[in-house]
């Protein structure tokens, strides 16, 4: 069975007078322990899509189903326990509290989650056991990306969902964060999703998804063994 299913997803959005189709019949499935790169231009529907199987947004009609359980229809309060339990997020910008350390801005997701990592657990598997106590402010782009992607697995979910977690960084440090999202995915077994727009990035895939104006353009599966994020060139 799946870990998300998606079927017929259409997203409308109303804009002044006109009507904005952001997906026109998408269907998705996404596997335990499996990455998939979600590719396509600017506007092809990849991060309504990403925001929907999350539960930060609802689909006009289709379905959603969360290992055989609807989400379509589910109310604020069921979505809100859904993307706690069950989802991480990584975002291009790294919406860290510049106030807190990088072990206190883990903590903030473990103290609320039913069977959490310690915050410095988290840490040393994105590679960043040794700033730990370091505030965003003394850390690089890319640390501080690393450390959000620790927030984000520290509560243990099932699908984690990266929306052009490099895009923000130069080559070098995009390619650390991949590696750390890359080790999630290895060892702890999370169904990852990440959207990009740098084709490249799809050699450390399982899967590649091609979004077009709102449709799936085409799904391919990897023929071999994985590239790794040290191997990329973009």
């Amino acid at each position: 069975m799946s870990v998300l299913s998606a079927r017929a997803l259409v997203k409308r959005y109303r804009m002044g007078e006109v009507d904005v189709v952001a997906l026109r019949g998408v269907d998705v499935d996404l596997f335990d322990g499996e990455l998939v790169v979600l590719l396509g231009a600017s506007g092809s529907g990849k991060s309504t899509l990403l925001n929907i199987l999350g539960g930060l947004d609802v689909c006009t009609s289709g379905r959603v189903d969360y290992r055989g359980v609807e989400l379509t229809g589910a109310d604020e309060d069921d979505l809100t326990w859904y993307r706690r339990r069950h989802v991480g997020f990584v975002f291009q910008f790294y919406n860290l509290l510049p106030s807190l350390t990088a072990r206190e801005n883990v903590a903030l997701v473990t103290e609320i989650a039913e069977n959490p990592m310690e915050p410095e657990e988290a840490l040393e598997l994105v590679g960043l056991g040794d700033r730990l106590d370091h505030f965003p402010a003394q850390l690089s782009g890319g640390e501080q990306q690393r450390v959000a992607v620790a927030r984000a697995v520290a509560k243990r979910p099932d699908v984690l969902l990266c929306d052009e977690p490099t895009g923000a960084l130069d080559f070098q440090t995009g390619v650390r964060v991949l590696s750390a999202i890359e080790r999630v995915n290895r060892e702890l077994g999370t169904a990852t999703v990440i959207i990009t727009h740098n084709a490249p990035i799809a050699a450390i895939a399982n899967r590649v998804i091609t979004l077009a104006d709102g449709l799936v353009a085409s799904t391919q599966a990897a023929t071999g063994p994985r590239a790794s994020a040290e191997e990329l060139r973009w």
